[in-house]
């Protein structure tokens, strides 16, 4: 009798051994993008031009280059919750390949001039996706993305590297 029930018993072992939970996003998740680059563009004014990149494993790096509190390098963290809220926050507008919002091309056939824009790159275990927003391109037609997108970094702790936004 205890030989039978062993012998059910160790192949069910053996196969809980093989089952695994699905970790929740921010949870040690390995879903999503392994670093998102997101980068602003100068316009004809005081906006603030600078890169950031933040990993999922919670690192981040930002760059700033004009019109922003602090030039330069700096290194700082999120949290998984940060992470996945800006990485949600730009999801919705995330293409497979490339997609460009620029004057003059089909995605783009009014533009107003001198707008800053943003150029996003996800880069993951399958490659990257590349989105580039002129933020003059057809306002009436891409306003809820263009307001997305420039409100993405507000779920990272870089407001005091950025500084003021106009």
């Amino acid at each position: 009798m205890m030989k039978k029930r062993l012998s059910i018993l160790i192949p069910l072992a053996a196969l809980a051994g093989c089952a695994h939970n699905e970790a929740q996003p921010g949870e040690g998740s390995t879903a999503g993008p392994e670093a998102i680059r997101y980068e602003t563009s100068p316009c004809f004014g005081m906006c603030p031009v600078y890169t950031v990149t933040v990993r999922r494993d919670g690192s981040g790096t930002f760059t700033g280059m004009r019109n922003t509190q602090v030039k330069g390098d700096r290194t700082f963290t999120v949290t998984p919750a940060q992470y996945a809220a800006f990485a949600a926050r730009l999801a919705p507008y995330r293409p497979e390949g490339e997609k460009l919002y620029q004057p003059g091309s089909p995605l783009c056939e009014n533009a107003a001039t001198d707008m800053p824009g943003v150029d996003v790159k996800w880069t993951g275990p399958k490659g990257t996706d590349h989105l580039n927003v002129y933020y003059g391109c057809d306002r009436r037609k891409n306003g809820a993305m263009i307001d997305a997108l420039g409100n993405a970094v507000d779920s990272l702790p870089i407001e005091s590297l950025i500084g003021e936004r106009p």
